[in-house]
């Protein structure tokens, strides 16, 4: 009888503990040894070789285009994860079926949670949601970077981290971080730019994404094809026509689809809709050669979707 499968994880993590404990120390090849860093998404490690430079040797947990909502790492990355000497995670619970193995491999304080002092969203309809999901048990928004000022807390708690652990270069990254920051504030003057001439606008998406973006630039979120703040929900048939009827009474041109989930349902509301179907970048960036390849791609990439979702069959 093969063993459960959570068993070989913890095998496999018990094993490369102990290799790593064993193992002669690394020596500097020249100069300070870089700091060795983990970052879950690709979105986090984007901004953290934003401030760490060349000062960091870093590995991105879960690779462009794969879900963090229900990522599992290969022995490889569990051997990265135990060896890193700073781990970055989104916190909210975007990667819940990453923590058993974070905090399995990491060792105290080694865990540091980027979205830590983000004003957290809660889903509005939490009991609701809890009763037509019921393993769905999270309701805060984790999708914090959707608006570029929590972006900023980011480059705050990052920039923290990486000179606690290597002060050498404190400066460094205070530098980077600064300047990063004020690459953010630009991104944000321009999005306000681009998305208040549309006001009042509404967007219905994959899954409920747009929390953070919504409150910040004042559009609203009128529906998803998820009904929650993880893909790794489903919706029943009678929240899809619910959401279908909204779609038609609201008058809404188009759904967003993030490149990180499967868009069969998505497809299936927009053909029974007659509305537009336009892919975003949500969970993950895209590959260096793609138009997300940035953090601040990213965004830029998203809000020229979300105008050509408010004009789309208006003639624009």
């Amino acid at each position: 009888m093969r063993a459960p499968r959570y068993l070989w994880v913890l095998f496999l993590i018990s094993l490369f503990i102990f290799t790593a404990g064993c193992s002669p120390s690394k020596t500097p090849t020249a100069g300070t040894p870089r700091v060795r860093v983990v970052a879950t998404t690709s979105i986090i490690a984007d901004v953290v070789q934003q401030i760490g430079d060349d000062h960091i040797d870093l590995v991105t947990l879960i690779p462009a285009g794969a879900d963090p909502h229900g990522y599992e790492p290969s022995p490889q990355q569990i051997a990265a994860l135990a060896d890193a000497d700073i781990i970055f995670v989104n916190g909210f619970d975007l990667e819940e079926s990453l923590l058993p193995i974070l905090e399995s491999t990491a060792k105290k304080g080694r865990i540091i949670a980027v979205s830590d002092g983000v004003e957290p969203i809660a889903f509005d309809e939490a009991a609701q949601e809890q009763e037509a999901h019921p393993d769905e048990h999270h309701h805060i928004d984790p999708h914090t970077w959707m608006d570029p000022n929590n972006v900023v807390i980011w480059t705050q708690n990052i920039e923290q981290a990486l000179s606690q652990v290597d002060p050498a270069h404190a400066a460094d990254y205070h530098a980077r971080a600064e300047a990063y920051r004020q690459e953010l504030q630009a991104l944000d003057a321009w999005i306000r730019a681009q998305i208040e001439p549309l006001l009042p606008l509404k967007v219905v998406t994959d899954h409920k994404v747009f929390s953070y973006f919504a409150r910040r630039y004042g559009i609203e979120q009128v529906g998803a094809i998820i009904p929650a703040y993880s893909s790794m929900a489903q919706p029943s048939a009678q929240e899809l026509a619910q959401l279908e009827d909204a779609i038609r009474a609201l008058g809404v041109r188009a759904v967003l689809v993030g490149n990180t989930v499967n868009p069969q349902l998505a497809r299936q509301v927009a053909a029974d809709t007659g509305v537009a179907l336009i892919p975003i970048y949500t969970g993950s960036l895209s590959g260096p050669d793609g138009p997300a390849a940035t953090y601040l791609d990213m965004m830029r990439y998203n809000v020229r979707a979300i105008v050509q979702a408010a004009t789309a069959g208006s003639g624009s």
